[in-house]
């Protein structure tokens, strides 16, 4: 009995320790897992409560001592006709942005999806816009839109347009930094049509080609369903990225003439270091926040819905 008892016993302390250890790290996994995610969010939070604070404040870059006002600044932006015209420039440039570059953007990833050789040669060009910062290409573009020695204007003279207004008329600014926005960004879209393009299951067009179903049938049922998700996703981006634009529209026309192109952020911008008046354009940028907030928040849980259909 004495000499049984004394083979097991270290068994059994050999075979506890292993399974103290694992369960210490189970226990100590969610703390190492969500730790450094909280440091990070905690960090990125305090901007934003500052900024939530001077905005209900009176500071001005001028004015050493400020005092709290309340919501005077919100109610002042809403009382104002600018805030409605940033309202107006910031979705109708969102709406046409994301609109004319997801529909470029799936009709040239059905044009990549090939192995022949022009796809094979454009496919890596697809990627130089998305390789140069926004603003490095809009200073591009401003160069090639000169009126003294742009090349754009060289080229229309072969048309009879000489001049061509570009940024300087309210006509064509619009049209102008929408061009700018879907030549940089139009290839993102792209690329993520062409990821679920290729991700796609083989089986259900063997399916349809074994039936003797059209291209057109093919791709109404069966290939559009399928790539919903990963155009909810590049709409998702898209639509985040426009609704808060700043560097095109800055570095084309700093939100002019006049006011034709002063969105969101580009109004808080120029509120806050041309009229130095900090408290009233951090409340733009709040305001902007919340509507990017509710829509992203909105989109989001739509592609959820999106995705289990499809599944």
């Amino acid at each position: 009995m004495t000499t049984s008892s004394m083979t097991v016993k270290p068994d059994a302390i050999t075979d506890e320790v292993p399974f103290n250890k694992e369960s210490r790290m189970k226990k100590w996994a969610p703390a190492l897992i969500i730790g450094p995610a909280f440091i990070v969010v905690a960090v990125a939070m305090i901007p934003f409560f500052i900024s939530i604070f001077y905005s209900l404040t009176d500071y001005r870059f001028t004015r050493p001592n400020f005092h709290f006002v309340g919501l005077r600044n919100y109610i002042r932006i809403f009382s104002s006709a600018a805030f409605w015209n940033s309202i107006k420039v910031t979705f109708v440039y969102a709406f046409f942005a994301v609109g004319i570059e997801t529909l470029f953007g799936i009709m040239v990833a059905f044009l990549l999806n090939t192995e022949n050789l022009m796809a094979k040669i454009f496919k890596p060009f697809l990627l130089m816009p998305l390789m140069i910062a926004p603003l490095i290409s809009t200073l591009m573009w401003r160069l090639m839109m000169s009126p003294e020695f742009g090349v754009l204007n060289y080229f229309l003279s072969f048309f009879g347009q000489r001049y061509f207004p570009w940024t300087t008329s309210p006509d064509t600014a619009m049209l102008t930094v929408l061009l700018v926005d879907i030549w940089t960004f139009t290839p993102f879209i792209a690329l993520l049509v062409l990821a679920g393009l290729k991700a796609l299951p083989r089986e259900p067009f063997e399916a349809a080609q074994v039936d003797g179903a059209s291209r057109w049938f093919t791709f109404k049922s069966i290939t559009l369903p399928l790539l919903t998700p990963y155009i909810a996703i590049a709409i998702v981006f898209r639509l985040v990225d426009s609704l808060r634009q700043f560097d095109i529209i800055f570095g084309m026309s700093k939100g002019g003439p006049g006011d034709t192109l002063m969105n969101f952020q580009v109004f808080g911008y120029t509120t806050t270091f041309t009229y130095g008046k900090p408290a009233e354009g951090l409340a733009y940028i709040i305001i902007n926040w919340i509507i990017i907030y509710v829509i992203s928040t909105y989109l989001v849980k739509f592609l959820t819905k999106v995705q289990k259909r499809n599944s």
